[in-house]
């Protein structure tokens, strides 16, 4: 077993109309053993900025405090908050410098530029791949990519996205051991973010 499944995720990050979602489970386990059922996954970096941290738990934390700093250190010096697509290329760079030991993460990014929604995946070396509709990451990815691939389409509204991502996740954490009990999903949109906690199977 990777070294990345040794705790179970399930991140998606999925774009709409004007509106983007990133949604992820609560389990953090050792293996089959669960150990805590709410675990924080997903990020707010900025207003318009969320990432997802699928991986290493210990890492996962280490990598979030980390970007919390140097996002600190950016507005001090730019005196603006960071664009999703500056932010994904700063964690790609991060992730890359450490690539002799790296961190056993892989990150999605999700934010709202003012021309529409911006989604990138990374591998835990960096190597970002960006994407229109969806990108997932966790140890549930093949549930994930089928159920995705069949239920997204383009220009859903924020409720309708809402609904996609929801019934995307928690129809694959029932067919994986590693992730699921309950789930959070964060709505990005112009106006703001909503966020919501979904109940999901405890067995």
């Amino acid at each position: 077993m990777s070294i990345l499944e040794h705790n179970g995720a399930a991140i998606i990050a999925m774009a709409g109309k004007d509106c983007v979602a990133i949604a992820a489970d609560t389990r953090m386990g050792l293996r089959q053993q669960t150990v805590a059922t709410d675990f924080e996954k997903v990020f707010k970096m900025t207003d318009s900025v969320f990432v997802g941290l699928a991986g290493l738990a210990t890492d996962v934390q280490t990598l979030r405090n980390t970007l919390k700093f140097r996002l600190a250190l950016y507005a001090l010096r730019e005196e603006r908050e960071i664009k999703p697509d500056a932010f994904a290329a700063l964690v790609s760079h991060m992730l890359y410098e450490k690539r002799f030991g790296p961190y056993f993460v892989e990150p999605i990014v999700a934010g709202l530029k003012p021309d529409g929604p911006f989604l990138c995946g990374m591998d835990l070396l960096g190597a970002p791949v960006f994407t229109e509709d969806f990108v997932v990451a966790g140890t549930c990815t093949e549930n994930l990519h089928g159920m995705a691939e069949s239920m997204w389409r383009p220009d859903m509204s924020p409720d309708e996205l809402f609904e996609t991502v929801s019934q995307c996740l928690l129809s694959s954490v029932d067919r994986d051991a590693m992730s699921g009990w309950g789930a959070v999903v964060h709505i990005l949109t112009p106006t703001g973010v909503t966020s919501k906690k979904l109940k999901g199977r405890m067995d």
